[in-house]
């Protein structure tokens, strides 16, 4: 069982896709672990743009939506993982603080989402790797949401699948 079946057993959703890198594979976590959302010029308008609506009603003041807002789950050798809980579609988020992996397994909230972020390199030769990024998989803890992420999810995904061009 991996890092990522042991984290979320079960989930409703899931996005995986590949990358060649040169690269050893601890460089390569190192440099996922010091990316920030807020330093990709794409990815920034597109949290600006999902954020837009929550400033404009003044229900949102807290920075844009980072890596630094999830919780470091669990990382191995080849494999990094971070988890996020909230209500996803509200303006904040919804977002709750989860200190540990521990406090992010037991979670049961009937009408949160669990997010789980993670980057598994495998060794191709020796300066070669294939990363699997953003294998983003979703957990609907509760009946409720599940109507908005059926159909808002595929929409959420299509950001990684432009940026793998």
């Amino acid at each position: 069982m991996n890092t990522f079946e042991i984290l979320l057993p079960h989930y409703d959703f899931s996005e995986r896709h590949a990358i060649f890198i040169r690269g050893q594979a601890s460089d390569i976590l190192d440099a996922v672990a010091a990316f920030r959302i807020q330093n990709d010029p794409l990815v920034r308008q597109i949290i600006r743009l999902r954020e837009l609506p929550g400033r404009l009603m003044k229900r949102l003041s807290a920075p844009p939506l980072d890596l630094e807002d999830f919780t470091l789950l669990a990382r191995t050798g080849h494999a990094l993982a971070y988890g996020l809980v909230g209500a996803f579609w509200h303006a904040d988020y919804g977002l709750r603080t989860i200190p540990s992996p521990d406090a992010f397994m037991a979670v049961r909230e009937g009408d949160l989402c669990k997010l789980v972020l993670g980057f598994t390199v495998v060794s191709i030769s020796k300066n070669r790797c294939r990363l699997i990024p953003c294998s983003a998989t979703l957990v609907r803890t509760g009946s409720c949401v599940a109507r908005f992420y059926t159909d808002a999810w595929p929409v959420m995904m299509q950001y990684p699948r432009y940026r793998r061009c």
